[in-house]
């Protein structure tokens, strides 16, 4: 590296230093953001209680024949993901069970809840036989080659599912996880809900084992947008998630098995691959006294969990990149999604390590608990605008923040101002190239964040860096609400 470059790298680092000595960040703020923006992703018929005003209703016909009206639009486009839709209900889900006493010193837990529950009653909805599961809503490939408001789409809305004949265990593993996390976060505000989400868990986690392949082999279709790598580590994180939410023996003998998986140290932690936060979770019961660490089995979830938890803090074996400012570095396309996950994982080790108080053990020098919690709101500034370009990352939070992100609803006017139906390709043609500011403000939206040099360009058609999506949100609200009220 040239002398010059140092000097690049050493300036950046200066003035985050700099920067996080006289900005403060209102956390509290960007919490209530956060969880505003999953209202604004909301598909079918909106409640009484909406407060993002510029949606309308949307995709109604889901509901007339499809029988699954609800959930989420994965991110600027207008179709119903199934995949990344469960990962963020779980992460939602864990962000309340973790968090639950910060949330609600913030008067937030309600809306939480309400969060998880508009992507529970529709995963219900897609659930209407244990071997039976909706995977997607939507064609993604018509659905992308067009630009128009979900409100008035004119797109196909296909559906796929899982059954007995198209495997798909890594959705139906997902989604069982899902379920088992939203079930703990409802035990004591609405335990007859939290019950009916138990039976959905217990038997999409039997259909996950029994009937066994990849959703995106089943259908190459929609892999061609979320495709998954493996499905093993969803049948261990179901299992996790099943033996947390209801002490189930069978998942934890499930996850003791000699042939299961234990997905040695992971460079990531995604919608994609869960094999670190079951590591995690597997972790927390050997903290808490209920699994045996002598065991080598349970060893080695244990010392991989903190091999990727020392590699977030770069004092591991295989430390995880980082840009000249400082922020977690994965890959160039929607690069946050992984950040926010990875210190969602950082911070709710950290205070499982905090109530047993003690520091944190195996990386290549010595870490407490503050300096875990330290690193974790280091990245938050960053994501929230402590950074080189003194930019927000989260829409709508601070004086700068992007202003032309690929989001098909944010971009358009909104239907209460003009109900004149957009079409495929006024869409295209006029919305999308306009260059100008989007009409409506996508509050809480984390959008893919800027490249490895701390650079990014505020245009609509960079899908890569300027695409939020709901993965990227939902690891953020637990932290954030740590944050928010420590």
């Amino acid at each position: 590296m040239s002398s010059t470059s140092f000097f690049i790298i050493f300036l950046s680092f200066t003035f985050v230093v700099l920067l996080q000595e006289v900005v403060s960040v209102d956390y509290g703020a960007a919490l209530t953001k956060s969880i505003l923006y999953f209202e604004a992703q909301r598909s079918g018929k909106l409640p009484p209680s909406q407060r993002v005003q510029w949606r309308a209703d949307s995709a109604l016909q889901d509901g007339s024949y499809l029988r699954v009206l609800g959930g989420y639009y994965d991110a600027g486009d207008n179709v119903k993901f199934g995949f990344p839709m469960t990962f963020t209900i779980t992460m939602l889900a864990w962000s309340v069970i973790e968090f639950e006493k910060q949330l609600e010193a913030k008067k937030e837990l309600s809306n939480a809840l309400d969060a998880v529950k508009w992507g529970t009653d529709y995963l219900i909805k897609a659930n209407p036989q244990g071997s039976l599961l909706y995977a997607q809503v939507g064609d993604g490939d018509t659905d992308h080659a067009c630009w128009e408001r979900p409100e008035d789409m004119t797109t196909p809305r296909i559906t796929y599912a899982v059954d007995g004949g198209h495997p798909g265990s890594d959705l139906a593993g997902e989604t069982s996880a899902a379920f088992s996390a939203a079930a703990i976060a409802f035990n004591k505000s609405n335990p007859t809900y939290s019950t009916q989400l138990l039976t959905h868990a217990k038997l999409l986690f039997e259909f996950a084992k029994s009937s066994q392949g990849k959703y995106s082999d089943s259908f190459p279709i929609i892999g061609k947008f979320y495709s998954s790598s493996d499905f093993k580590d969803e049948l261990s994180w179901a299992a996790a998630w099943l033996h947390r939410a209801m002490n189930d023996q069978s998942a934890i003998e499930y996850l003791r098995d000699e042939e299961t998986d234990r997905g040695d140290v992971r460079s990531s932690f995604s919608w994609d691959d869960k094999y670190a936060g079951a590591q995690i979770l597997v972790a927390k019961l050997i903290l808490e006294g209920r699994l045996d660490e002598s065991d080598e089995t349970w060893a080695e979830y244990k010392t991989n969990a903190e091999a990727f938890i020392c590699n977030c803090l770069g004092k591991g074996d295989n430390n995880i990149q980082r840009t000249p400012g400082g922020l977690l570095w994965f890959q160039p396309w929607n690069n946050l999604q992984y950040t926010t996950a990875a210190i969602f994982l950082v911070q709710a080790f950290s205070d499982y390590y905090t109530n047993i108080q003690s520091d944190f053990p195996g990386c290549s020098e010595p870490v407490t608990t503050g300096d875990m919690y330290n690193f974790v709101q280091s990245q938050l500034d960053y994501i929230l605008g402590v950074n080189p370009k003194n930019m927000s990352y989260m829409v709508g939070f601070g004086s700068n923040y992007p202003q032309k992100i690929h989001h098909r609803g944010s971009s358009i006017v909104s239907i209460k101002e003009d109900n004149t139906p957009v079409t495929c390709q006024e869409g295209l043609d006029i919305w999308l190239k306009k260059d100008a500011p989007n009409p409506n403000v996508l509050d809480g939206a984390i959008v893919g964040g800027p490249d490895k040099f701390d650079a990014y360009l505020d245009d609509r058609n960079n899908y890569q860096q300027a695409e939020p999506a709901t993965a990227n949100t939902a690891p953020l609200v637990g932290v954030l609400a740590r944050h928010a009220a420590p």
